[in-house]
């Protein structure tokens, strides 16, 4: 059984820039959240002067581990490990927290350590803040124990974790694909809807959807008698749930006949990455959903939930949020924002037709998931057993 040590014993957190040559045009990388995937790696970087990052951006080198400590990106798994920085150095948004390994401590095992379900479920329940600006504090980080074994087991490790994880990527990958095809096939058949090209009728979101936001999570008033699953801004992931870890809390009689989820209904996610949302097809017997969500219900004579969806995710990538969100430190789509939100409405028939595509396509999903899910429990598999030492 290996050793279990604090993290602030074998690593330097958030360590600080010293600029003593002075070197203010000297070219860095710089890393935003959204460059950062939930698939614990990093998107892509760009490119800022020194002078413009040095004050309020934290600094990282090749071989940290960055971590988001902000909800819903840390629950989400955005983290990675730096490597094949375009520059010497690199600065990113404060709400990372940078990992620096010690003296005898491997980079991608430290980053393994941090980039796994127990660690986010643990962190979670230790954020503070208040709700949607909870963020995982220093202290936590630095007290939370991982396995210590000698560096060449570490190495041995993060080796086996690093080729189980390229197999999972490869069945991601092929699921990416079937999301292209099923995107191209509503950009055809209904144009660009953030520019309404094809000129469909415009309507308001309340005119076509009710829409309501789910309970909010408050600890002190929870007594354990009417313990029901519920979905987190974490288990919506664009039209899929990821159901790995579902939280419980209390529903009283009132609570459940109002916030229960019935097959078809829609959730959004209010804040993170605005607007991702999933169709909800009984996957769970019985479930409800958190604050930090929208469900919504299409009127069936106007419009259909996979229409409304794929909607969401242009609009998400395309700019189509940018007069709906208010924005903080991150960005929301409030309950009032969301019904006033206008969208184009091409005929029923149309959706429907495109719905149908959307249920071949999910089909087809579905055979590729089967086998997703094993090398997803597989690795999870490996990654418990490597917190347990028994790798």
């Amino acid at each position: 059984m290996n050793p279990l040590k604090p993290l602030e014993e074998i690593v330097d957190i958030n360590p600080r820039f010293n600029n003593n040559g002075g070197q203010n045009d000297l070219l860095v990388s710089f890393l935003p959240m959204s460059g950062l995937s939930e698939r614990g790696f990093i998107v892509n970087y760009g490119e800022r002067k020194l002078s413009q990052v040095e004050k309020g951006y934290n600094y990282f080198e090749e071989g940290d581990v960055l971590l988001a400590k902000i909800t819903p990106c840390m629950e989400n798994g955005k983290a990675a490990y730096v490597d094949k920085l375009s520059h010497s150095i690199g600065f990113g948004s404060t709400e990372f927290h940078v990992l620096r390994p010690k003296k005898g401590v491997d980079g991608k095992y430290l980053f393994y350590m941090v980039w796994n379900p127990y660690f986010r479920n643990i962190a979670e329940m230790n954020m503070t803040g208040t709700a949607g600006q909870k963020r995982v504090p220093r202290s936590f980080i630095e007290k939370f124990k991982i396995p210590f074994p000698q560096i060449e087991d570490q190495r041995r490790i993060a080796d086996i974790l690093d080729k189980a994880d390229a197999i999972r990527r490869k069945r991601q990958e092929a699921m990416r694909l079937t999301e292209d095809l099923l995107q191209s096939v509503f950009l055809e058949m209904f144009g660009d809807v953030v520019k309404n090209k094809k000129n469909w009728p415009i309507y308001t979101f309340i005119e076509i959807c009710e829409t309501r936001l789910g309970k909010m999570l408050d600890a002190k008033q929870q007594t354990g008698n009417h313990l029901r699953p519920y979905l987190r801004n974490a288990n919506v992931q664009w039209d899929r749930f990821d159901l790995s870890v579902v939280f419980k809390m209390d529903f009283d009689k009132k609570d459940r006949e109002i916030l229960r989820l019935k097959k078809g209904d829609i959730l959004i996610c209010e804040g993170g990455e605005v607007g991702r949302s999933a169709i909800w097809r009984d996957e769970l017997p019985e479930c409800y959903f958190q604050k930090a969500l929208h469900r919504v219900r299409p009127n069936p004579d106007l419009a259909t939930s996979e229409y409304i969806v794929n909607l969401m995710w242009f609009y998400s990538k395309y700019g189509g949020f940018k007069d709906q969100v208010s924005s903080v430190t991150i960005a929301h789509l409030t309950g009032v924002k969301l019904k006033e939100m206008k969208f184009p409405l091409p005929p029923l028939q149309l959706q429907q037709k495109f719905s149908k595509v959307v249920n071949q396509v999910r089909s087809i999903e579905t055979k590729l998931n089967s086998t997703t899910k094993e090398t997803n429990q597989l690795f999870d598999s490996l990654v418990q057993r490597a917190f347990r030492g028994e790798l």
